[in-house]
């Protein structure tokens, strides 16, 4: 089954429209067996293509993953990249910028962190709380000493889409997945981790406030979106109230974005491959 990727991608220019983005579609699966046969397909053709981008040593791959609390960004990051090989691929969590972090721009942390050619980066959360979560609490502001703030999120649009045709331009793909989750089935999974001992220690008093501000943030979110998405670095909205239906479409989008780098194995000189068959007698004895 190949997973039409198209459906969840946000047009360049597109204006958001949230409500107009499912949060469950059909499943994607017949049987929790047949789930786990397309995922363990996906995660394999995943490691192989992991292997032809460490070989070839060309490109790197930024996967960004932003969503609501409880949405699943833990969960398919775990799954979906199960049969990575960790030498070549390295997962950041952003949470409030420390001290340090607050004197530099707003771009600065993240960009230390960014994978070299080779490599797979995955940011569990973004430079983009920096135009969402910042939006939604605009006294954060008043910790970054921003000099003048003018009209500061199309200011921070623009470094970000200039940011991101860069690193486009010198071989980093960019793959950015919203977790799309709805108000009652974060709901549901608040309780189920109050309910269960092993998973009180993820819910916070913080994730309560931050739900009443649902609203404010799907604007920020719907903001983002449509000044953010490019031909070369699309958002890609994902229902996810469903973890299996996301994981796959997760692992899809990300298959197609590797394949399509085209990868072969580096070849070598008609010299060295005589050397090497040289070498090869030699062990042979």
């Amino acid at each position: 089954m190949k997973i039409k990727i198209k459906n969840f991608a946000v047009k360049e220019g597109d204006k958001v429209d949230l409500r107009r983005w499912p949060t469950e579609i059909d499943p994607l699966y017949k049987s929790p067996k047949h789930f786990r046969a397309l995922l363990e397909e996906h995660v394999a053709q995943l490691s192989a293509q992991q292997q032809l981008l460490y070989a070839l040593n060309r490109n790197a791959v930024l996967v960004i993953f932003q969503a609501m609390d409880a949405a699943g960004k833990d969960s398919a990051i775990k799954h979906v990249m199960s049969g990575i090989n960790p030498q070549g691929c390295q997962v950041f969590s952003f949470k409030h910028p420390s001290a340090i972090e607050l004197q530099h721009d707003f771009l600065w942390r993240t960009t230390r962190d960014l994978p070299e050619r080779g490599r797979i980066g995955i940011f569990n959360r973004s430079y983009y709380e920096e135009v969402l979560i910042v939006r939604v609490h605009p006294e954060i502001l008043a910790g970054e000493s921003v000099a003048d703030k003018g009209d500061i999120w199309q200011h921070r649009f623009r470094s970000i889409r200039e940011l991101e045709k860069h690193l486009h331009a010198n071989g980093t793909r960019i793959v950015k997945f919203f977790l799309h989750l709805s108000p009652e089935e974060q709901r549901k999974r608040f309780l189920a981790r109050i309910d269960d001992p092993e998973k009180n220690w993820k819910f916070g008093e913080d994730d309560l406030k931050e739900r009443t501000h649902w609203k404010a943030y799907m604007k920020a979110y719907e903001a983002c979106f449509g000044a953010t998405s490019s031909s070369h670095a699309p958002w890609h909205v994902v229902p996810a109230d469903d973890k299996k239906n996301a994981q796959l479409i997760v692992s899809q989008i990300l298959l197609d974005t590797m394949k399509d780098l085209k990868m072969t194995y580096p070849k070598v000189s008609p010299a060295r491959r005589k050397q090497l068959l040289e070498i090869r007698k030699k062990l042979e004895k």
